[in-house]
């Protein structure tokens, strides 16, 4: 077997987690577009909702004015990034914390591209709120997301991590 083909099957595991990630991401997308009208909101704490939004933006509505070309532009970067991400992790399957970091993006990446494909929109469902934030967000609450922006951001605190720690050692 050649060195590439082993770098290869070592990124299974990480492509199997991205895979998980997108899944259930969809699955819960599913769920709310199933139950939920576009701005209906189910109360579960003093501070958490679970609500129907629609995102054709990207983070907190970037562009979301915009005439619809910024469809295509989110899913072309999150095609780009996908296929260098992959790249990557063929390339460094053994650095596991970089490796879960990239797999982590991936799944959330994918799974808004799956949203802009399908709907032109990334369905968001996740609406946190508190009154110290109503000085930054519109009556205190966070920008409702969903399972991919979570895996999202957890994979880029990874990767912040993973050079922290890369760092230290040198």
């Amino acid at each position: 077997m050649a060195a590439g083909q082993g770098a290869a099957r070592g990124a299974w595991p990480w492509l199997a987690w991205a895979l998980l990630l997108l899944a259930l991401d969809q699955a819960s997308k599913a769920l709310i577009l199933r139950h939920y009208q576009l701005g209906d909101a189910t109360p579960v704490t003093g501070f958490f909702n679970i609500v129907r939004a629609h995102n054709s933006g990207a983070a907190f509505s970037f562009l979301a004015g915009a005439d619809g070309w910024q469809r295509w532009l989110f899913v072309a970067i999150g095609v780009v990034v996908g296929a260098f991400i992959v790249w990557q992790l063929v390339r460094h399957p053994g650095q596991r914390l970089y490796a879960f970091a990239l797999a982590s993006i991936l799944g959330g990446a994918a799974g808004n591209v799956v949203d802009r494909l399908q709907h032109g929109y990334v369905v968001d469902f996740l609406d946190f709120h508190w009154p110290l934030l109503s000085g930054l967000f519109y009556g205190g609450h966070f920008p409702a997301f969903n399972l991919a922006d979570s895996a999202i951001t957890v994979g880029a605190a990874c990767l912040i991590l993973d050079e922290v720690l890369r760092a230290r050692r040198r």
